[in-house]
């Protein structure tokens, strides 16, 4: 297992428990990013059947806007003068709210009308029936204007945030996840290997201490014999070898 699969860690036990926090960590922030993304796919395509509805809408109401248009000037002539000099502000407006989803921010643009009709006398003498259905197309065109721009704003939005989650979301459960898992794997296996190590050390050492014991024993029973046959008293000496207890092996 190279570096560049795993990450660069002492293998313990404190790195053993950290690295399992990491990974728990990992698979949880993994699993609320895509929820997220599952919530903001949903909203992508309920904005976009709006989108599709509404510029469908739009050709029927600037068409039917264009014909009433036609229809006010053949009625009453030229009132593009008399409609620059009566108006001075905007009766229409427009005002920004925010909507929020999944944490995502997205501007919502809303029409409004402020104040009243400057021109409303426009068209008194003739024409006047083909001039307030034309005010009338114009203003829903607009609203209509209006709304598929805050349609298409949130569109884009969703858009850029989605493609960023989906890439963190690839990020944590196709680099993240595995590497960490790779180096939690490296860690039980290194720690299994010192524990073998260990293992064998002990017991090496209990055998080379029965080993040394059986010398001793055999030892003191020549000179036990041997004492026998001359008729000597050997004083008893301990082994300095034996502890008094076995090591135990776990």
């Amino acid at each position: 297992m190279s570096g560049k699969e795993r990450l660069a860690i002492f293998p313990s036990r404190g790195a053993q428990m950290l690295m399992k926090a990491r990974l728990k960590g990992a698979q949880k922030g993994h699993s609320l990013l895509k929820k997220k993304a599952d919530a903001l796919q949903m909203r992508f395509r309920t904005i976009l059947g709006k989108i599709i509805e509404t510029k469908t809408l739009m050709g029927e109401v600037m068409k039917e806007a264009a014909f009433s248009l036609a229809e006010a000037k053949f009625a009453t002539g030229d009132f593009n003068q008399v409609v620059l000099q009566n108006v001075t502000k905007a009766q229409i407006k427009v005002r920004t709210k925010k909507d929020n989803v999944a944490g995502v921010t997205l501007p919502v643009f809303e029409s409004y009308q402020d104040g009243t009709d400057t021109y409303e006398l426009a068209g008194l003498a003739r024409g006047g029936q083909q001039l307030a259905k034309l005010k009338k197309n114009y203003q829903s065109a607009i609203k209509l204007l209006v709304e598929l721009a805050s349609l298409q704003t949130s569109f884009v939005t969703l858009d850029d945030v989605i493609k960023l989650t989906n890439r963190r979301v690839n990020a944590i459960e196709h680099v993240i996840i595995p590497r960490i898992e790779r180096t939690l794997a490296y860690i039980i296996s290194e720690l299994d290997e010192l524990e073998r190590e260990e293992f064998y050390r002990l017991k090496k050492i209990q055998d080379k201490k029965r080993i040394a014991r059986k010398k001793a024993e055999a030892k003191d029973a020549e000179l036990k014999k041997a004492a026998l046959e001359t008729g000597m008293d050997i004083p008893v000496v301990n082994n300095m070898l034996d502890e008094g207890d076995e090591d135990l092996l776990f």
